[in-house]
């Protein structure tokens, strides 16, 4: 069931569920400072705030490629409060999203609009994201992992039952808890999980 305030951009040639068949496995991608350069202010990451800034993190591609070839699924779960407090639009956003599907392999995207004071349900370090891309895609989310670049990542990962891969920048914010692998980047991250490393804390 799809949660209130998520879109989801499930790719028009995504994998359909087989009765018997056995679960996908998935690598869940945060967005801004994973996939695509983040704007940095005073030590904290924020999302471009037009497409035509919109720029891959090198390496990006050729991790996706790595990923797919393993035969993970790929699902983008990215939170967006700037539309709900009005400094972004929910078309921009989706213009964004057009490009990422044009350059990268993806199976879905999933975008939580809503601020923490709404209380959803979707919006990251709760793991509704990821919980709602494993029902439509029939996904274990034990088998599964997070790459992303915040504490909230980490802990909607961890929730969910993914092991968890930390691409660390030094944001003058909360650190991850728990379990988790840093990395440099997602091309990294890509290495270490097709190869099979098990997980390891910090």
């Amino acid at each position: 069931m799809a949660l209130p305030g998520v879109t989801s951009e499930a790719s028009s040639q995504g994998d359909q569920v087989v009765a018997g068949a056995s679960p996908n496995r998935a690598v869940f991608l945060d967005r801004d400072g994973v996939i695509n350069q983040p704007t940095i202010r005073n030590g904290k990451s924020y999302p471009p705030d037009r497409v035509e800034d919109f720029q891959l993190i090198d390496g990006v591609a050729e991790a996706c490629t790595l990923l797919k070839e393993a035969g993970f699924q790929l699902v983008v779960v990215t939170n967006q409060p700037d539309v709900r407090t009005g400094k972004q639009t929910a078309t921009n956003v989706e213009a964004m999203h057009a490009r990422l599907r044009d350059l990268l392999p993806l199976d879905d995207i999933l975008a939580c609009f809503h601020v923490d004071a709404d209380d959803c349900s979707c919006r990251k370090p709760k793991p509704g994201m990821l919980l709602q891309a494993a029902e439509q895609h029939h996904i274990d989310l034990t088998r599964s992992y997070m790459v992303g670049d915040r504490w909230r990542d980490i802990l909607a990962g961890q929730r969910a039952g993914c092991a968890c891969y930390f691409v660390d920048y030094d944001y003058k914010e909360a650190r991850p808890e728990g379990a988790y692998r840093t990395v440099d980047d997602l091309y990294q991250a890509a290495r270490q999980i097709t190869a099979g490393h098990p997980l390891e804390h910090r």
